[in-house]
């Protein structure tokens, strides 16, 4: 009898262990498709992984609720050997997760309760839990399904309508500022809205519209000209300078201060 129930468990065991590394396989390549392949992976692709998986789980749930297959809650694991040297064999079995089954090893390897941290806090949450009541606990579920229906409606949306929407998104979106750039262009065409402060240094008075004479002399004989009452003193400055011919003035000066007057005449009224 008791060698039919040993023989009886090893034979589940060997089931369940198989059932295990199929699952264990699916994870390591939907992990690997995760990480190295998600440019190329589909939303299609990914449900279908995780069909596989939801299967595989299923068969080992039911594989457990047989009723040929004993209560694992019953059998007790002793460790018979504990050592801090590595055990080569041990590390092959577990694929080089526990290479050492030492007293440090065993307490949470054969753990049957979680540690006194989570135990802890799942008190601590199921104390919270009680106290909330029948009408706040509605009113969050219903909040979190309306969240969820939001969520699977933007989902279930046609991914080309959404291409198209980004694409139109794009196009329509403007890259500048018209206004920006018409008092950019406004600035250095015609200078508008540029600030009026002169360079320092003496500046020479001109009229509105006319270019400014260059030589400070000859402006300055010209504007001295144009007043009334100081005919004499621009004449004696022209003598000065004409130290071959005193008390007379060349005609081509004349001639020059009658015209620049007459131009001047209207400002100095």
């Amino acid at each position: 009898m008791q060698q039919r129930e040993e023989k009886q468990l090893e034979a589940s065991l060997e089931s369940l262990i198989s059932r295990v590394a199929h699952l264990k396989n699916s994870l390591q390549s939907f992990i690997y498709k995760l990480e190295n392949e998600y440019d190329r992976l589909t939303w299609p692709s990914v449900l279908d992984n995780f069909a596989l998986l939801s299967g595989q789980l299923n068969t080992v749930n039911k594989l457990l609720r047989n009723e040929k297959t004993p209560s694992y809650r019953n059998q007790v694991i002793i460790p018979l050997l504990l050592s801090p040297d590595r055990d080569e064999e041990l590390a092959k079995l577990t694929e080089q997760r526990v290479p050492v089954f030492s007293h440090e090893i065993v307490p949470d390897h054969l753990r049957t309760k979680p540690d006194p941290e989570v135990e802890e806090q799942e008190k601590q949450l199921s104390a919270e839990a009680a106290r909330i009541g029948p009408e706040v606990a509605q009113k969050q579920i219903q909040a979190l399904n309306k969240l969820c229906s939001n969520l699977l409606e933007k989902l279930n949306n046609p991914r080309d309508d959404r291409e198209a929407e980004t694409a139109a998104l794009r196009q329509n979106k403007q890259s500048f500022n018209p206004a920006d750039t018409n008092a950019l262009v406004a600035a250095v065409g015609f200078g508008k809205g540029l600030s009026k402060c002169r360079p320092p240094g003496p500046v020479a008075s001109g009229h509105p519209g006319q270019p400014m004479m260059s030589g400070g002399p000859t402006l300055q004989q010209v504007t001295i000209a144009g007043t009334s009452g100081h005919q004499p003193g621009m004449g004696s400055s022209v003598a000065q300078q004409q130290p071959g011919q005193p008390g007379k003035m060349p005609s081509s000066i004349k001639t020059n201060i009658k015209s620049a007057s007459a131009s001047l005449h209207p400002y100095n009224r």
